[in-house]
């Protein structure tokens, strides 16, 4: 996913040689820094991916400067053409780190020395690393989400559309995984669009959370300079910008929020990929995956396993311990900033891609897999899962739930005892049980008219069905409105 690719910054084989970058902090300290200390500190491997980010927000600080009269029209030329090279040079992977390079941002302000020389000082006026890096994780965090939500609708047209082809294939639903009573292939599929509607509304809630502009906070106090804050928030199109500057640099709620959502969201891709894998089983039979999208066993010959679906189940856990990781560093910080947030990206940059890459494999997945309609069909020929259906029969006549639910449990106890089923009951049999029983029970377990039956407001009948799917395309809509920012 866009958001997510480090490209454009040179891999460890890449690197310069020769003489170390000096630290943005050397004045204070006068001994270099040993190389474990170095090795330790360094977070470039995991942040570099902000470097089309830190230049964005470095060009548009500098123009503000310029606005202001802190940088000469000269000044703000060759800081701008430096700039620009290094967003070329970040484009198409010729960007060399070199040995030193704390993170990408002071890599991206070593290469503007190297560029524009010693002007490239000027350009950190009123700006502090804090919130310099506050404000490229919120544009990453701003895109991350748009696309994450782009991929959420993507799985929901794959699930609307399988939907809307068996919109009265009838198939068990399942409680506590065993029969339980009559729903349709379409009908549960939308569950899941449903779920991920929810997950839609929380990744925009966290985009709209991303939407606020860090710099011009400095480390913690703000500048004494004049800063247009406004007009950087303009240009970099923030929404608004952050009220105190204090929680400005210490905020990372916007990371939670977003790491939270791709949790829950894995947890449905979790669900789904669940589903998928107990209905290729020969248990179940309702699913088959083409051979291109299946996996086979290095011993047995005649496997043929849903590893991708088993992979979404697996990666849920790895996105629910990135929130866990996230929260567990914020806890205890006190204001402002502490180092300790140097470790906020990872555990967010690997909930983004394992969650955008999920959606997008479950979205393939459920486009190329083949429901086995005739199977599903007869599971849910069983007549138990009528039982509930003749109970209310009973209701309808007159008689209490919680007595009809009785009489009905004990001819179910009856008939798997004697190895029948309630459809081979006849009207006398039914009537011994209880009077109250009319004709029409008789007729009650055949699976379309069962599912015909349950035509009510958010139920599983091909009516309700119906109005689902067209709900389910407004929900889709609705999720593409938020990926643009509507």
């Amino acid at each position: 996913m866009s958001s997510g690719a480090p490209s454009g910054v040179a891999t460890p084989d890449r690197r310069a040689r020769g003489a170390r970058a000096p630290k943005v902090w050397a004045g204070r300290l006068s001994a270099p820094t040993s190389e474990r200390v170095e090795a330790y500190t360094s977070s470039f491997a995991v942040d570099r991916r902000l470097g089309a980010d830190d230049v964005a927000g470095s060009r548009a600080h500098a123009r503000m400067l310029r606005s202001i009269g802190v940088l000469t029209a000269a000044q703000h030329r060759a800081l701008d053409t430096g700039l620009r090279a290094i967003a070329a040079e970040l484009a198409n992977g010729t960007f060399v780190v070199a040995p030193g390079d704390e993170d990408i941002h002071t890599a991206v302000e070593r290469r503007l020395f190297e560029l524009a020389g010693p002007v490239a000082g000027m350009l950190h006026t009123g700006r502090s690393r804090n919130d310099q890096v506050a404000t490229d994780l919120r544009l990453w965090a701003r895109r991350a989400c748009t696309d994450l939500l782009i991929a959420t609708a993507g799985l929901q047209e794959s699930l609307l559309t399988r939907a809307a082809e068996h919109r009265t294939a009838p198939m068990p639903g399942y409680t506590h995984l065993q029969r339980a009573q009559m729903v349709s292939l379409a009908h549960h599929l939308l569950a899941y669009v449903e779920m991920f509607a929810r997950d839609a509304l929380r990744l925009g809630a966290a985009r709209v959370a991303c939407d606020e502009l860090p710099l011009g906070s400095g480390a913690l106090a703000g500048s004494t300079l004049p800063l247009d804050r406004e007009r950087v928030a303009d240009e970099l199109g923030f929404a608004r910008i952050a009220a105190n500057s204090m929680d400005a640099v210490a905020d990372r709620d916007f990371a939670v929020d977003i790491t939270a959502a791709c949790a829950l969201t894995m947890v449905h891709c979790s669900r789904l990929g669940e589903e998928l894998v107990l209905w290729s089983s020969a248990e179940f039979g309702f699913t088959s995956l083409p051979d291109s999208h299946a996996t086979g066993s290095s011993l047995m010959p005649q496997k043929k396993n849903a590893d991708v679906a088993e992979l979404a189940r697996g990666r849920s856990g790895r996105v629910i311990g990135d929130l866990v990781a996230l929260l567990t560093t914020l806890k205890g910080l006190p204001l402002t900033y502490n180092r300790d947030l140097q470790e906020d990206k990872e555990p967010l940059f690997d909930a983004v891609d394992t969650t955008a890459a999920t959606l997008r494999m479950l979205t393939e997945l459920i486009t190329v897999v083949h429901f086995d309609i005739d199977a599903m069909r007869r599971a849910a020929s069983d007549p138990a899962l009528q039982a509930t259906d003749a109970a209310e029969h009973l209701v309808a006549n007159g008689v209490p739930f919680r007595e009809a639910h009785g009489i009905v449990g004990a001819l179910v106890a009856r008939t798997l005892a004697t190895g029948r089923t309630l459809a081979s009951l006849d009207l006398a049999e039914w009537q011994a049980a209880s009077p109250r029983f009319g004709p029409g029970v008789v007729d009650l377990f055949d699976p379309d008219a069962a599912l015909r039956r349950r035509d009510v407001p958010g139920g599983p009948g091909p009516r309700s069905v119906s109005r689902q799917i067209t709900r389910a395309r407004a929900l889709i809509a609705r999720t593409r409105r938020a990926a643009a920012g509507g």
